[in-house]
């Protein structure tokens, strides 16, 4: 089955994160790590159930929120002093490329409610 490009990114993301994340120190770990683990599922979770809504608008939407806690969440990271500048670069910009594709979708979408 072939996904949508940013099923797949989102998913690539996890893969490359989620390892990275599990390594963070305790304190940080069960607080932070945790939270963008969920925030990373729940994001490809409403992807896929996006791709097969009739109404895909309003799910697309609420996820423009849910990308932009996880690009802070990322940032504090860095600023916290738990991952390098590279890696949160990277990170970065896997996050804008799904933030790009989420756009264009939403875009899309609007495109059909105003036909």
């Amino acid at each position: 089955m072939s996904d949508l490009p940013i099923i797949q990114k989102t998913y690539d993301l996890i893969k490359w994160y989620v390892p990275i994340l599990n390594r963070l120190p305790r304190g940080h770990k069960f607080n932070l790590g945790e939270r963008m683990i969920t925030g990373l599922y729940e994001l490809l979770d409403n992807l896929i159930i996006a791709r097969y809504a009739k109404e895909k608008l309003t799910i697309l939407e609420s996820l423009n929120s849910k990308l932009e806690i996880l690009r802070y969440q990322t940032r504090l990271l860095l600023d916290f002093n738990l991952i390098k500048t590279k890696r949160y670069e990277y990170a970065q910009k896997l996050l804008n490329g799904i933030g790009g594709d989420l756009g264009g979708w939403i875009k899309q979408q609007k495109g059909k409610t105003t036909t």
